[in-house]
């Protein structure tokens, strides 16, 4: 950079610490912390400073509707940005891929469009199918590696986010069946730290087969989560050859910043 005024060459160091802020916010985080930071100690100071991740939060909206007090801009910002459902293939449109399955008794789990015989219209347009169970036990899963995810030790362990688990069931109007839902933080050993096991939902032949959601939000939880368990699934209750079974779609968990953001 050459400065007429000065009469000598520059270079961007040399740039009020507001401006050099201002461009800077405009660089991708990770470009941030991997390389600016590394260019020199007034790089790495201004990329340190809150008001800079406070600019890039808000020019992506990130903070327009949160209504917390924010102490920590940066990870508030690293966490907004990898928000995201971590469980792969929820609503079935790649059949059972990514999927275990633990139990595919009876006549097995099966995919299906919506809103199935005897089923209902789900309440987003954007889910097309759900898997359904048989009359024997059927049941699936997925463990989720949260540093794969980007989630790194430190935030899991210090700032620990929340993390939101939403699943959504329905039953046939002409069979019963029951719904089973169980989710478990795990560590790096697969140790149980905590679980959400509700119990069994039960649902009546002749229900009204509308689609019903369960969530849960885990906060202030131990240090050391490292994986996420989820399963679901179920079975008809009257044994009926065939697909009469729980009906599940759109699951999802999400981190996001919780109350200590």
């Amino acid at each position: 950079m050459y400065s007429e005024a000065a009469g000598k060459m520059t270079n961007i160091s040399d740039l009020p610490e507001d401006l050099l802020l201002e461009l800077l916010s405009l660089v991708p985080a990770r470009q941030l912390i991997c390389n600016c930071r590394l260019v020199c100690v007034l790089w790495r100071d201004v990329v340190n400073l809150p008001t800079l991740w406070k600019r890039k939060c808000q020019r992506e909206g990130f903070s327009q509707k949160w209504n917390r007090n924010i102490l920590d801009w940066k990870t508030f910002y690293f966490l907004c940005s990898l928000k995201k459902n971590l469980l792969k293939n929820p609503c079935a449109e790649e059949s059972f891929q990514f999927w275990k399955l633990d139990s595919n008794e009876g006549d097995e789990w099966k995919v299906e469009d919506l809103p199935g015989e005897h089923g209902t219209d789900f309440p987003s347009q954007q889910v097309h199918k759900y898997f359904v169970t048989s009359y024997g036990s059927c049941l699936k899963s997925q463990l989720i590696n949260l540093k794969e995810e980007g989630y790194w030790d430190q935030v899991m362990d210090e700032v620990r986010p929340d993390i939101t688990v939403r699943d959504w069931y329905a039953a046939r109007f002409d069979c019963g069946c029951r719904y089973e839902l169980c989710v478990r933080l795990l560590s790096a050993d697969y140790i149980v730290l905590h679980e959400f096991c509700p119990q069994p939902v039960v649902m009546e032949q002749w229900s009204d087969a509308e689609w019903r959601e369960i969530s849960h939000t885990f906060r202030n939880y131990k240090a050391g989560v490292r994986y996420i368990f989820f399963q679901h699934g179920g079975q008809d209750t009257q044994y009926w050859a065939g697909w009469y079974g729980c009906r599940v779609t759109n699951s999802s968990i999400t981190i996001e910043p919780g109350t200590s953001a």
